[in-house]
């Protein structure tokens, strides 16, 4: 049986960074995968060019049963400490919208750097492993295809359940239930919402039509661009919210965010011959405007309309109310919510509080962040923190 400092199971963005900060402290440390290569999801970030942190982290961009849990974490390993190591390796970066920071290349040169950092911290990395049990203990001690392993130190960054194609499992959240964690019930987030019936109906002609909305469900509410699809809906707007959401839950839509609820009326005063598809085709994509005038307004010049039918259908656009059928599932889900329950953690090094010796890192626990490289820095920052402490 080898023997090691600390074990890390998963090769992911948290477990990688872990696995930089333990080693630099001088522990010996094991990668453990059952991927045939480290960082798959990294290479598929950001339609291949890794969308890597945004400049906006702070604790009230992120989903949780404790808002402020991440908190800690993120303060001690932050958007600027990450920017300084992609910088020291000479990748070129940009800035997009909403302050998300992009890979110039394709997103492998993270992930090369990311490897580099652990073989500098002499890391050893085992891929294509498969895990058959893990023992607690005064040490950890695991048997896998690659032999038998033990640590003082376990770190689990295996992630969560989505995007299975890239081997993903529920294996964290199995083996912290195993060591008495509870479990938040995970859920797909970053996820398209389907529809189903007369939204289904009127969603489905519209496929590959985006509209700049406000989306909101509960206390969360964003404003970016909404795409119809064939099931249902998707765009950053949906991906946002879906992570709000939950089963039976409305959904609320500004399809015009730019425009007040008398906007009719005011165009109707301004240019009362026209018509009511023209006013609306000015403001939103003239496919979805056919869509959305009723059938039951009269043809013609909009003069021809009264007030209060203006009015209506102005409020209904302005609040366009959805309860979506589901989701597409871990298929579509960008991250998973829930995971492992927070309080059964250390904020300061994301230790189990009743385990010595285990961490859980990253997705796998009840740490949700936004779209738009939030997910990623929270990766780090916990990794940063438990690879500092095991």
């Amino acid at each position: 049986m080898r023997q090691f400092d600390v074990i890390i199971l998963g090769a992911g963005a948290a477990g990688l960074m872990a696995a930089i900060a333990a080693g630099r402290r001088g522990r010996r440390v094991l990668v453990l995968d059952h991927a045939p290569e480290a960082g798959r999801k990294i290479l598929i970030s950001g339609g291949g060019r890794c969308n890597f942190t945004n400049i906006h982290t702070a604790p009230d961009r992120f989903f949780s049963e404790n808002r402020r849990f991440c908190a800690s974490a993120l303060a001690g390993f932050s958007p600027r400490d990450f920017l300084a190591m992609v910088e020291a390796h000479r990748i070129a970066w940009h800035e997009k919208t909403l302050g998300q920071l992009f890979c110039d290349g394709p997103a492998r040169a993270i992930v090369a750097m990311l490897l580099a950092e652990c073989a500098a911290a002499g890391v050893e990395i085992r891929t294509l492993c498969t895990i058959t049990e893990v023992g607690g203990g005064p040490d950890f001690r695991l048997d896998t295809s690659a032999g038998p392993f033990a640590a003082g130190s376990l770190i689990l960054a295996t992630g969560g359940l989505s995007i299975p194609k890239l081997g993903a499992t529920g294996f964290a959240h199995d083996l912290a239930a195993r060591f008495g964690l509870r479990i938040v019930a995970p859920r797909p987030a970053l996820v398209p919402f389907v529809l189903e019936g007369e939204e289904r109906a009127r969603a489905t002609p519209l496929a590959g039509v985006s509209q700049p909305v406000v989306a909101a469900c509960g206390r969360a509410r964003f404003r970016e661009a909404m795409l119809f699809t064939h099931r249902g809906l998707s765009g950053p707007a949906i991906l946002q919210v879906s992570t709000a959401w939950r089963e039976g839950m409305t959904v609320g839509i500004d399809l015009l965010p730019d425009q007040g609820p008398d906007f009719l009326l005011r165009r109707k005063r301004e240019a009362p011959k026209s018509a009511l598809r023209t006013l609306l085709g000015g403001v939103m994509p003239q496919r979805m405007a056919d869509a959305f005038m009723p059938a039951a307004l009269p043809p013609g010049p909009v003069a021809a309309i009264a007030d209060r039918a203006l009015l209506d259908l102005g409020a209904r656009l302005k609040s366009w109310r959805i309860v979506p059928a589901g989701t597409e599932g871990y298929v579509k889900a960008e991250v998973t919510a829930g995971g492992v329950d927070t309080a059964g953690l250390s904020q300061r090094t994301l230790a189990a509080t009743g385990v010595p010796g285990l961490f859980v890192v990253g997705e796998a626990v009840d740490v949700t962040g936004w779209l738009g490289g939030y997910n990623f820095q929270w990766a780090w920052a916990s990794g940063w923190a438990a690879g500092s402490a095991a």
